[in-house]
């Protein structure tokens, strides 16, 4: 069973920056897909950005690209989302999220393990 435990969460202004991290456990995370997704109050939870067990390729929503970067470590078991240039929009709890699946996707349903979510508040 995987686990996934995500850190790095807490208040920032606008324009700052923050770096969540999410480690893993319980599977071999070299094999794994992993996803950040989030969910603002009062809305649905969506996803942000994706990046292959390869480590070759990567996907962000359009509303975080060119702000966001996700990146991992396999030696660490771990991976890292930075964020920079944060928006109050931003605002969210942030999960992560593991896939064993074939192929790299954004869909939330492809996704068989997640992390309890951390806290984002990005303030004005």
């Amino acid at each position: 069973q995987v686990q996934l435990v995500e850190s790095g969460g807490g208040l920032a202004q606008a324009g700052g920056s923050l770096r969540l991290s999410c480690a893993t456990s319980g599977g071999t995370f070299s094999n794994l897909h992993m996803g950040w997704f989030r969910q603002a109050p009062g809305k649905a939870r969506e996803f942000v950005s994706a990046i292959s067990w390869s480590d070759v390729n990567t996907y962000y929503a359009d509303s975080v690209k060119g702000r966001f970067t996700i990146s991992r470590d396999n030696a660490k078991n771990t991976v890292f989302l930075q964020m920079n240039n944060l928006k109050p929009d931003d605002t969210a709890v942030y999960f992560c999220a593991a896939s064993s699946r074939a192929l790299l996707t954004t869909l939330q349903s492809f996704y068989a393990y997640w992390g309890q979510g951390t806290q984002v508040t990005v303030s004005s």
